[in-house]
């Protein structure tokens, strides 16, 4: 057996509104099951204060990007994105990061693997875990890159460096139902994919108004129950079999705007709720508003002149520029989906996993 390594390269990141470990790919090893043992013990998984590793205790700052050369043409790097349990050992690659990939461009850069332009750097991306692309552009004066800037974000504090992110049109539907709305367990929801797999649901048909706080949802143990079936028989109608251990789709609670945005949102992921709202979640949300008869036709107050929607969570607001082609004899199509986030070098350097646990028992 290949032994692991002792020592790791490693950057820690902000990225949008969460924080992970980046990671060249020819640094960790290529058999998957090897590399997550061993990302579980940088993370400091399983324990639910991860106190041994650099994971936070959360979902949202206990991710992992993994970034290398692309062989694909349309693409300058690959990104795979993993999501690291905080108390199970689990490492998940089902699904797409879009904070994370804030990060991605500028890591990208500072390895070597994108020179950099004189005044900006556009990075094309490959999200390994769906296949889908991303185009990010950031400032890099001097060939360097520039973290500084007045770009602020909701859910981090001060200001940074802008970083765009456009998503050319997915593949695959924007409906993977092909229904503008479907009834699972008496409740009308909307099944989208805008580079995540999304469930929109009304937050009045489960009993809530949609402007609790993030703590107060997670602890209504009916609400979960029924936020657990309708996500289950979702993933079914979406074509994604069992996702009783996947973290995709997502499930988004939907109520009308009150800070002048488009819309209030509670986001589960898939259990906890989201402090704010992830950026391809938040696509998925911003496409779904604007498809005809879809369950937040009549909740979102959206401008028809202007491609801006801009999305109220716990802690802020989302802005995503998004419009939906319609089609007279067939389903809606994304059509432009943009972003900007931030991102932040917090430390690079070398992490040291934590000890394999030794065997326990017997004599």
């Amino acid at each position: 057996m290949t032994p692991l390594p002792e020592e790791v390269p490693c950057m820690l990141m902000r990225g949008g509104t969460s924080k992970g470990a980046y990671f060249l790919a020819h640094d960790l090893p290529a058999e998957p099951a090897l590399r997550d043992g061993l990302l579980l013990r940088i993370m400091g998984s399983p324990d639910e204060r991860q106190i041994d590793g650099l994971g936070g205790a959360h979902p949202l700052t206990s991710k992992v990007a993994v970034i290398s050369p692309s062989a694909d043409p349309e693409a300058d790097v690959d990104y795979l994105f993993l999501q690291v349990a905080v108390d199970r050992p689990e490492v998940s690659d089902r699904q797409n990061c879009g904070n994370i990939l804030a990060g991605v461009g500028p890591f990208a850069v500072e390895r070597g693997l994108v020179p950099a332009g004189e005044r900006e750097t556009s990075v094309r991306i490959r999200m390994v875990n769906t296949g889908d692309h991303a185009i990010a552009t950031f400032p890099t004066p001097g060939g360097r890159v520039d973290y500084t800037g007045d770009a602020e974000i909701s859910g981090v504090p001060g200001t940074a460096a802008p970083v765009v992110i456009e998503f050319p049109p997915g593949a695959g539907e924007l409906l993977p139902t092909g229904h503008a709305v479907d009834v699972i367990d008496g409740v009308e929801v909307t099944c989208v994919n805008n580079g995540m797999p999304t469930v929109l649901v009304p937050a009045a048909s489960m009993g809530v108004t949609g402007y609790e706080l993030p703590r107060d949802l997670e602890e209504d143990v009916a609400l979960a129950d029924r936020l657990r079936a309708i996500r289950l028989a979702a993933g079914r109608l979406m074509g994604l079999g069992d996702v009783s251990g996947a973290t995709v789709p997502k499930l988004t609670l939907l109520a009308p705007p009150r800070d002048g945005g488009a819309v209030t949102t509670r986001t589960f992921i898939p259990v906890r709720c989201h402090t704010s709202i992830g950026v391809l979640g938040a696509a998925g949300v911003a496409a779904g508003l604007r498809i005809d008869g879809g369950v937040g036709a009549g909740l979102a107050t959206l401008d028809p002149a202007s491609e801006r929607v801009r999305i109220e969570h716990p802690t802020g607001f989302l802005d995503i520029e998004s419009s939906v082609a319609a089609t007279p004899d067939g389903p809606p199509s994304a059509r432009r989906t943009a972003v900007v986030r931030t991102a932040r070098k917090i430390s690079d350097g070398t992490v040291f996993p934590r000890a394999a646990d030794r065997p326990t028992g017997g004599h």
